[in-house]
Formats: structure tokens, C-alpha cells, sequence
């Protein structure tokens, strides 16, 4: 799969993801050099010649968001003013993608300037997985890839080999994502129906489907803390559903109280991708995490050689 004119750098989000992804391209990783100024500010620094070739970021967006995208900035800021003929940006857990609208008066939709700080930095060509809203795709002016973890999940399921299977969407807004999982799987589909009052709170007041006697998989783009996912259980086992639970979800990013509750919870297994580092603090009994670097190596090399994206997922 090796490329004689495309250069691939990692920054410092998740260098491991990088690593892998570089590996399955048969490259060796771009020579950059970031590092910090005592004050906290960022520095960073190209150190090869990339003038007239096609290069790629790989930064996803993890807990420290905030240094992530901004030292994301500074890369692509380098590698456009170094000549670059081409700047991709593989940003696997896209950041702010729940402020996609004005939910509340005087809010700012943040989705949308995070999209216009990569278009005014220099980025050609966004790829990303599993947006939290379809939306912010319209928010570019260049074009976005998006990718989806649904394959990873359905092949990893079919080989378990579970039987009565429903899939639950945990909210109407991701039952159509649940839908696909569910054809893929040869599967049910359930809706949970919840409300949500302030940042990171809901409750779920409703289950929409068969599940009693099921085996149920909830699919999710995201587990943060966690709430929503393990309000639903409770909801769920109420309707007699089997004992064992699965969860799916693309990002892990198991903020404040999320690990407790999903080891109080008793899945019988949490499946997430590694497109967000988790440490091993985060790590707990049933967690299971799935590489993303195939799919995204085999979208970044699909992207240069001019290939069809979509076929990926047929």
C-alpha cells in the first residue's frame, strides 16, 4: 500500500492510532516536532521537506480537547505554509459535535466554527467517524468523509453468535444508525425514549418495541458518563429482556462517573473502537476495543489514489 509522494503525520492526541495507521500504509511516520513553550503554548514544527506532496494529520479529539484542536491548528499551519500540496485531516472523534444548533438563546453553535477554523487553517479534506450529528458535514466547504464503525461492530457480533437479538436505539435520533446495525445483524430494533434536562442528564421514560426474552445490544455514537446508557437498562430489564446486555458505541469516552456506573450496570460487554485513547484507569472488566486503523488507513490510501469511499461500507 506503500505511496512515494504521501507523507502521513500523527500528532500528540493518540500516537499510538497513528502508529498503526502509518504501519498499514506501508509508510514510515512524517518527522514533526511539537512541543511547549513554558507559558503552555504550542509549537510545531515540520521537519522534512513535503513541498508539493499530498500530506495527512491523524489528531482525534480527546479528554484534553481544547489542546488537541489547537495543536491540530499549528499542523496543519506548518505543512501549508511548508508547500503542501494537499492537507487531509483525519480527526477519528470529532469535537463539538453536539453544539451543531442553537438549542437555547444566546448559544454559539460551536460544531460550525470548529469547521471553519480547519477550512481557515488550511484543510483540504476532513475524515472523521460517526459524527454525533450528520449535520456538521454541511458545516464544510471542503469535503468530508465520514466514516462509520457499524462493519467493526456487526462482524464482531456475528461471530458470538447470539441468539433473539434486538438492537436498541438509545434515543430517536439514533434510530436510524440502530436500523442498519440491526439488518447487518439480522435483528430486532427497539427505541428508548428519554429526556434530557441539563448537560450530560436524561431519563428515559419509555421503551418502543418487543424486547422481553431478548438479547439486547444498545448502539450508541458515544458513551460519555454513561448516563443515558444505564438509565436505559434499567428500562429495558423492567420489559423482561434477558440478563445479558450489550453495548456498542464508536467513541469511549468515559467521563466522570462512567466507568462506575457501567461496572455497577453488568453488561455483558462494552464494545467501543480505539478511535479515542483510553487509559488504563478507564479500562474495566467487559470492555472490549475494536481497531478503527484499518478502515481508517484503507480511507486515507482510497483518498489518495482517488477511490470510491462509500464502496467501503456496501
Amino acid at each position: 500500500m506503500a505511496t512515494s509522494k504521501l507523507r502521513v503525520f500523527y500528532g500528540t492526541s493518540h500516537p499510538e492510532l497513528g502508529k498503526q495507521i502509518v504501519k498499514r500504509l506501508g509508510l514510515r511516520p512524517g518527522k514533526i516536532r511539537i512541543s511547549r513553550f513554558a507559558c503552555g503554548e504550542i509549537y510545531a514544527r515540520i521537519l522534512e521537506n513535503i513541498r508539493g506532496q499530498d500530506c495527512v494529520i491523524i489528531q482525534t479529539c480527546n479528554a484534553k480537547v481544547n489542546e488537541d484542536l489547537m495543536e491540530l491548528f499549528m499542523i496543519i499551519d506548518a505543512l501549508k505554509r511548508a508547500s503542501a500540496k494537499t492537507i487531509t485531516v483525519v480527526i477519528p472523534h470529532f469535537g463539538y459535535a453536539r453544539q451543531d444548533r442553537k438549542a437555547a438563546s444566546r448559544e454559539p453553535i460551536s460544531g460550525r466554527l470548529i469547521a471553519n477554523l480547519l477550512e481557515t487553517a488550511g484543510a483540504d479534506r476532513i475524515v472523521t467517524m460517526d459524527l454525533h450529528s450528520d449535520q456538521i458535514q454541511g458545516f464544510f466547504n471542503i469535503p468530508v468523509d465520514t466514516l462509520t464503525a457499524l462493519p467493526l461492530f456487526a462482524n464482531y457480533l456475528k461471530k458470538k453468535k447470539l441468539k433473539d437479538m434486538v438492537v436498541v436505539a438509545p434515543d430517536t435520533g439514533r434510530a436510524k444508525v440502530a436500523k442498519k446495525l440491526a439488518d447487518r445483524i439480522g435483528a430486532r430494533l427497539a427505541i428508548l425514549h428519554k429526556v434530557r434536562g441539563e448537560h450530560n442528564q436524561s431519563a428515559v421514560t419509555h421503551v418502543v418495541g418487543y424486547v422481553k426474552d431478548k438479547t439486547v445490544i444498545i448502539t450508541d455514537d458515544m458513551i460519555d458518563t454513561a448516563g443515558t446508557i444505564t438509565n436505559g437498562v434499567e428500562a429495558l430489564r423492567k420489559k423482561g429482556c434477558k440478563e445479558d446486555i450489550y453495548v456498542v458505541a464508536t467513541h469511549g469516552l468515559f467521563s466522570g462517573p462512567a466507568v462506575e456506573r457501567m461496572s455497577k450496570a453488568g453488561f455483558r460487554e462494552v464494545v467501543v473502537t480505539d478511535t479515542f485513547p483510553i487509559p488504563e484507569e478507564k479500562q474495566f472488566k467487559g470492555l472490549k476495543v475494536l481497531s478503527s486503523a484499518e478502515l481508517l488507513s484503507e480511507a486515507v490510501f482510497r483518498n489518495y489514489k482517488n477511490q470510491s469511499i462509500s464502496s467501503l461500507f456496501d
